[in-house]
């Protein structure tokens, strides 16, 4: 799995961050998105399909392999 994230699009809701706290991070300074995993391991997936699924913004696009 890759992990893309348009963090113009961004709206800092966090519900990434509560699901899939290894891949995804907020910045202190306006609560937008970081990536800290583009290619998280296997354990990861469904949290990050949920990250996904869930963002309001639909910030968050995944390249499945």
């Amino acid at each position: 799995m890759r992990v893309e994230v348009d963090v113009p699009k961004c709206v800092a809701s966090g519900q990434c961050v509560l699901l899939a706290p290894d891949v995804f991070d907020q910045r202190d300074e306006d609560g937008l998105v970081v990536l800290l995993s583009e290619n998280p391991p296997a354990e990861l997936h469904d949290a990050v399909r949920e990250s996904a699924t869930v963002c309001p913004a639909a910030a968050i696009r995944l390249e499945e392999s």
